[in-house]
């Protein structure tokens, strides 16, 4: 057992930095597509059902889509700088999503829909982010 966990891990070091990376993907590009669903702004769909004014509802999809794209673009700048954005990526995820769970999907509240549901795991990587910064 040990010969094969040994071989196994030697693999894997040889693409360890991937997984983060592979994990910053992930998150960013999920959050610059709930942006982007939400053009051409004002989003209706966001003042209609929340009763946002088109001022705050624009804000919230020009946020998610730019947090995307800085939290994509901050992995790659490898300096205090680039840390900073990623944790700043990462507060303003951790903040989107618990608004979200809060104001949208508050039935969900310890039930088996909200550890099944793509928020909780959006959430997650956003306190990961927060959390980690560019240590990721």
């Amino acid at each position: 057992m040990q010969n094969l966990n040994n071989k196994v891990n030697s693999f894997f070091s040889n693409i360890d930095a991937l997984a983060p990376l592979i994990f910053r993907f992930g998150i960013g590009i999920a959050f610059i597509i709930h942006g982007a669903k939400k053009f051409p702004l004002p989003p209706q769909g966001l003042i209609e059902y929340f009763g946002l004014s088109p001022m705050l509802a624009s804000t919230v999809a020009l946020s998610e889509l730019l947090t995307g794209l800085v939290l994509i673009i901050s992995g790659f700048i490898k300096n205090p700088f680039g840390n900073i954005l990623t944790r700043l990526s990462g507060l303003n995820i951790t903040i989107l999503m618990i608004t979200i769970l809060v104001f949208a999907h508050k039935d969900w509240f310890f039930t088996t829909k909200l550890f099944t549901s793509e928020q909780i795991f959006l959430l997650i990587g956003g306190i990961y982010f927060l959390i980690k910064g560019n240590r990721a």
